[in-house]
């Protein structure tokens, strides 16, 4: 066990640093608003066009693995939505937090890091693909669900428009394009750029890991509801069991490509679920919860599916 402790411990180790230094530390919650801004906007994208611009055009537009995971991820949020009108009589505005909280894995802040840690640099391709197209995914089906569980009137071409905006302006999938277009022009910024974007993209994973764990922390604890235990069990079981066994039935992929994906399935549910809860103000104290307990959680089933992969446990057909 001794190098998959390696491996995942500087992981949920910054995820714990940054828990303990939340709960502990009298800092205001205000100064994580600079912190989210310099993850998202100014960490992380260099490090997805980092890692699309030097791969090959060919290896970007696998459809058969993008259609393969994304429906699979859409199979498991029906999932957890389901669960969810189930449990509140038909709610379609909590039921679709629920859904999320069940199908939006962490890839954002712990996918690329993790992945590229245990599986070398040939994981970033199917790393990128995964974030770009499960996140337009669930920025898509969420507003229309909002919209259609709404109490009021909502003009569906302004929710159109506010969804588009959102999936093509958001700075994960700007840099995606970005990066897409420096491999198919073989393009590479002067080297003074290039050295200042290797130094953002090597800052993203551990400064995202610790903002995690504060926020998580400052999140205040209710009881766990009773459907938390299902949603968890499709978060951290279902969705990667099914996408490891689809993409090995499909077939023709690289062993690499199907343990990524499997292991950004695995990852605990994304802070996005209480960044939406909250945009919406629905559902927002429990899915405050889920997220902490989800990342608890996931310090068990992530590291067991990291041995698994680590001690080729898992038999890719």
């Amino acid at each position: 066990m001794s190098p998959v402790v390696s491996l995942a411990f500087p992981f949920f180790g910054l995820i714990l640093l940054g828990f303990g230094c939340g709960r502990f530390m009298k800092i205001p919650e205000s100064g994580l608003a600079w912190m989210n801004f310099f993850i998202v906007y100014i960490a992380l994208p260099p490090l997805f066009f980092k890692l699309i611009g030097a791969t090959p055009i060919e290896e970007l537009t696998n459809w058969r693995f993008i259609a393969t995971t994304t429906l699979c991820t859409y199979i498991v949020f029906c999932v957890s939505f389901g669960v969810g009108l189930l449990v509140t009589g038909g709610n379609i505005r909590e039921s679709s937090i629920q859904g999320v909280f069940g199908a939006y894995s962490n890839i954002g802040y712990m996918g690329p890091g993790l992945t590229l840690a245990a599986l070398g640099t040939a994981s970033s391709v199917p790393t990128a693909l995964i974030f770009v197209f499960d996140s337009m995914l669930l920025f898509t089906i969420l507003p229309f669900l909002m919209a259609l569980g709404s109490t009021e009137k909502v003009n569906l071409w302004a929710t159109t428009k506010l969804v588009l905006w959102r999936i093509f302006s958001h700075p994960f999938n700007v840099a995606t394009f970005l990066g897409v277009a420096a491999a198919y022009f073989h393009w590479q910024p002067p080297q003074a750029i290039d050295t200042m974007v290797v130094l953002l993209k090597n800052s993203a994973a551990p400064v995202a890991l610790f903002t995690l764990g504060v926020t998580v922390a400052l999140r205040p604890l209710t009881s766990v509801p009773k459907e938390m235990p299902v949603h968890l069990f499709v978060k951290l079981i279902l969705h990667p069991v099914l996408i490891f066994v689809a993409l090995s039935m499909v077939g023709g992929f690289d062993r690499v490509w199907i343990l990524t994906a499997t292991l950004m399935a695995g990852l605990p549910p994304a802070l996005n679920v209480y960044v939406m809860a909250r945009q919406y103000e629905t559902y927002v104290e429990r899915a405050s919860s889920g997220v902490l307990v989800g990342t608890l959680v996931s310090i068990l089933t992530v590291t067991g599916l990291l041995w698994l992969i680590a001690e080729n446990k898992l038999p890719v057909w």
